[in-house]
């Protein structure tokens, strides 16, 4: 099997063409994963090169459904309507996983392989968490401005 060094050739495939043209256009966000403990993993959510929320995932769990943080990559993520979390966002593409969302929550048991957005650091009943959730929620909606999908680059700094 023979790799494509794609600063040596100018044309793309198509597959990877569409793909990229479709990301090139598209907002982009960045989780940057600054710690990972049994209480969840942390971040840091990035729009325009400053941070502006946190994030809370469950710890690896080798991206067990329901268990496990997403594996580090970059992903599309689409608005969607859930009958539980009310407008939000779904990470698409996630492999082996669906229903991947961004919503509120305060403390890892708050999310089945989601990503929980607050304001602050704080521990939460004996559980190291995130605060201010309902107002890091809010902030992270008016960034997206509602836009039908975005792009994820989801980094580890740990």
């Amino acid at each position: 099997m023979s790799s494509i060094n794609l600063k040596k050739n100018k044309v793309l495939p198509y597959f990877l063409k569409k793909t990229v043209l479709r990301i090139r256009g598209m907002k982009r966000f960045v989780i940057k994963r600054i710690a990972s403990i049994s209480d969840g993993t942390f971040g840091v959510l990035v729009f325009g090169g400053i941070p502006f929320a946190l994030t809370l995932e469950p710890p690896w769990m080798g991206n067990t459904p329901n268990v496990s943080c997403i594996p580090a990559a970059s992903y599309i993520v689409r608005q969607t309507s859930s009958p539980r979390f009310g407008e939000t966002y779904e990470i698409t593409n996630v492999p082996g996983r669906s229903h991947i969302l961004f919503h509120k929550g305060n403390v890892e048991q708050h999310t089945k392989g989601c990503i929980l957005v607050g304001e602050q650091f704080s521990v939460i009943s004996d559980y190291n968490g995130i605060a201010q959730s309902g107002a890091g929620f809010a902030e992270f909606l008016v960034k997206t401005e509602m836009v039908k999908e975005f792009a994820l680059d989801i980094i580890n700094y740990f």
